[in-house]
């Protein structure tokens, strides 16, 4: 079983974009991100399908267990068993000193919402931030993915 250790950060100006190669499209939906804070998520990108369970947030910490399946599996689970909870974004992978940064950039319902992450080796890992790395919202559950599907970015209040 593998443990996910990231920090989220919002993503400032557009200075990342000189580095950004061509992103990919993820549309990933949410079957289960219930009471019980296990979420079961399908996603679609380029030509694959994967199913993703993830355990319940410690810190910055989280099982996750992920399985690669057949990408018309995942259309079909998209399509049917998701009831709408679904994410466009492309992402985008940035080298920056010895670490890959994801870079997300939401569309449709969440249009205008960038994110940057990082996978870490353990909670206290020190890195260096991009001059383009702004406030950090890892704490923050209104940007877990799976609430973003359930309360869009452009539906907040200011």
């Amino acid at each position: 079983m593998k443990t996910e250790i990231e920090r989220k950060f919002l993503v400032v100006g557009d200075a990342w974009r000189a580095a950004a190669g061509a992103g990919e499209l993820y549309e990933q939906g949410y079957i289960s991100s219930g009471s019980e804070k296990i979420t079961v998520r399908v996603r679609r990108a380029a030509d694959r399908g994967f199913l993703t369970l993830k355990g319940p947030t410690e810190g910055i910490s989280r099982s996750e267990m992920e399985y690669e399946i057949p990408a018309e599996e995942a259309d079909f689970m998209l399509k049917n068993f998701c009831g709408g909870r679904i994410v466009s974004k492309m992402r985008y992978l940035l080298p920056f000193n010895g670490n890959t940064w994801e870079i997300d950039e939401f569309s449709g319902k969440n249009a205008g919402l960038i994110l940057a992450e990082i996978e870490l080796e353990t909670e206290g890992q020190p890195f260096e931030k991009p001059a383009w790395i702004g406030e950090e919202v890892s704490h923050d559950p209104r940007y877990f993915n799976a609430a973003l599907a359930l309360n869009p970015f452009l539906s907040w209040e200011v």
